[in-house]
């Protein structure tokens, strides 16, 4: 059996029942998962590394309370926005860097390099302005792709206040972009 083949749950409950070795497909499989939402945290590599480490300890410690009733990979992004509240409260610098932000695309040229470069900072400036429940839930729907009932899952907040401060952020960027050469991202 191919190692993606593997369910999640079943590699807990190996790890549950002593194969501790099996914890490393899970490590495996959510790493650049985890490390996304300790950047979008923390805005920086070296912080967002340590996250990462520290949910993953926590998340070893803590799997004998897992009982599948929602699919694990929730379990997981509970256990790190919750990491990552906490944490993020004895870190007074909220600002994105951008040399931290990965980079999907641009264009190879000198000149569309640049460009990508202007607009990545325009869009994370106005996205660090956001109010901060905006801001989380922007974060969460589009940098790391939860639909809204997961995001609800996550946070505790109700889906239609997400939907709803979702809907703001777009609408408040939207307008503080206006006029910018990041006006066409949204």
């Amino acid at each position: 059996m191919n190692k993606k083949d593997i369910s999640d749950e079943l590699i807990v409950r190996n790890v549950q029942q002593g194969r501790t070795e099996y914890f490393s497909m899970i490590v495996e499989r959510y790493r650049n998962r985890i490390f996304g939402i300790g950047i979008r945290f923390f805005y920086n590599h070296d912080d967002s590394a340590d996250f990462t480490q520290e949910v993953f300890l926590r998340a070893y410690d803590r799997i004998h309370s897992y009982r599948e009733i929602a699919p694990f990979r929730f379990w997981l992004a509970k256990l790190a926005y919750n990491l990552g509240i906490n944490m993020k409260k004895n870190i007074p610098d909220d600002r994105i860097s951008i040399d931290d932000i990965a980079e999907p695309f641009h264009e190879e040229s000198p000149e569309g390099g640049h460009i990508y470069d202007e607009v990545k900072k325009v869009l994370i400036d106005e996205i660090n302005s956001l109010p901060e429940r905006y801001r989380v839930c922007l974060d969460l729907y589009f940098f790391m792709g939860l639909k809204y009932t997961e995001i609800s899952e996550i946070t505790g907040i109700p889906v239609n206040t997400i939907k709803s401060d979702v809907f703001r952020a777009k609408n408040i960027l939207r307008q503080k972009l206006a006029g910018t050469i990041a006006e066409e991202v949204l």
